[in-house]
């Protein structure tokens, strides 16, 4: 049949049939590409680290429960008032008593001896303290030298005193207000006015003015049995930076630097620490042994969601180590609730563990290319997803890092910085 056709068909047929070859040989790459940016297309903060303010509007939303509960106060809540002030720490007691009897008017007299007692608190009108220093130059009659009196040294040097010089530290730092809004502030509140180029400066003072305590913290840090570290993007001086944190049980420690490598890890911990490490699975805490270290599993979680996202067998084997993963965190709330004895809690996390390393193995075989990925770098860092089984003191997440850094990421957005 076929060399009976005309040689020009044959070639013809020929052509297509390489074409189509063509073709399909590309068929695949097109298929994981187009999952690629289907993949990050759906990405969100519950199955990646994106921050929820990213979320577009059609993002589904964690599913929580209706509560049957009625806004406010509960039936049968004991009711909380504002204790009263002692009478001799009081400012000022006006005594109001009645004139004359209701009943038949009659003058009235004496005192009640429990008589009902309401207390009004007030902020006095602000008015600030102006201090002029003249600094005097004399004549000596002796000699003809002029000298000039000594700067006493509590006296500052520029224009606000060290009570000004905190309160707007406190404004654009604890309270997070906006440079121009600290200005306001202290203008419309205090009556001190300032320009919002002065507000700068004063931060930088207050800076130097606790650099003594920050060292300490940033030494008490590396002496810590647990210490729990993140980082986040930032802007320092018009380039891109990162604004890294430390937090143990009493200290917590910023810095912002202009790199996020693991050297910046290290020198917030110090050469001396040798505590329990916890973070998420960024490769610039790879440094410090995996026998010390805690991979957060609110991270893990998202992981895992991303795998169930993807379909097909990641999607199963995604929604396997979810399972597992709530049902450690179901046990885990029950330790922290004082619920279920740590010693049991180990002993039910035994075969959990063998089952999620199981789970893990099988999806380091897989067929899904990003799926196989993630669960190889968990697995190389197995031994660093059940510490907190083990040690008392170390939680499961980061998420002590995590709300800690949030503070500074509202203050990033609400300064020039």
């Amino acid at each position: 049949m076929w060399e009976q056709l005309p040689p020009e068909t044959q070639a013809y047929i020929q052509a297509l049939e390489a074409r189509v070859e063509a073709l399909e040989a590309m068929v695949p790459a097109l298929q994981e590409h187009n999952r690629a940016l289907q993949e990050q297309l759906n990405q969100t903060s519950r199955n990646s680290s994106r921050p929820p303010s990213s979320d577009p509007p059609h993002s589904e939303r964690p599913h929580r429960p209706r509560s049957t509960r009625r806004r406010g106060g509960q039936p049968g809540h004991p009711g909380h008032t504002r204790t009263l002030v002692p009478v001799d720490e009081v400012d000022e007691v006006v005594v109001i008593k009645p004139a004359q009897c209701t009943h038949c008017q009659a003058p009235l007299s004496g005192d009640d001896p429990t008589p009902w007692r309401h207390q009004v608190i007030e902020i006095p009108p602000i008015k600030p303290v102006v201090t002029e220093y003249q600094w005097h130059q004399l004549v000596c009659a002796t000699c003809g030298e002029v000298t000039r009196a000594s700067w006493p040294e509590s006296v500052p040097s520029g224009t606000y005193g060290p009570r000004v010089q905190a309160t707007v530290a406190l404004c654009t730092g604890s309270y997070r207000l906006s440079k121009r809004t600290t200005q306001q502030v202290m203008e419309e509140v205090f009556g001190v006015p300032m320009s919002v180029g002065t507000i700068s400066p004063l931060e930088q003072a207050t800076t130097a003015a606790v650099a003594t305590p920050v060292e300490e913290a940033r030494t008490y840090v590396h002496e810590q049995e647990v210490a729990h570290l993140d980082e986040t993007s930032w802007r320092q001086g018009g380039k891109r930076a990162w604004l890294w944190v430390a937090v143990t049980s009493l200290v917590t420690v910023f810095v912002v630097r202009l790199s996020r490598g693991g050297q910046v890890a290290r020198a917030l911990l110090g050469e001396t620490f040798s505590g329990i490490l916890v973070t998420d699975r960024y490769s610039g805490y790879n440094w410090y042994p995996v026998r010390w270290r805690q991979l957060c599993w609110a991270h893990l979680l998202r992981d895992f969601e991303a795998m169930r996202d993807r379909g097909g067998a990641s999607a199963e084997l995604g929604e396997a180590l979810l399972a597992q993963a709530h049902q450690m965190f179901t046990w885990w709330h029950r330790v922290r609730e004082g619920t279920l004895q740590r010693s049991t809690f180990r002993s039910y996390m035994s075969p959990l563990r063998r089952e999620v390393e199981r789970l893990l193995e099988a999806g380091s075989r897989g067929g899904v290319p990003k799926t196989a990925g993630t669960c190889q770098d968990i697995l190389q860092r197995r031994e660093a997803l059940w510490t907190f089984v083990q040690v008392d003191g170390v939680e499961p997440t980061n998420n002590t890092a995590e709300r800690s850094i949030r503070p500074g990421v509202l203050w990033r957005k609400g300064s020039f910085g």
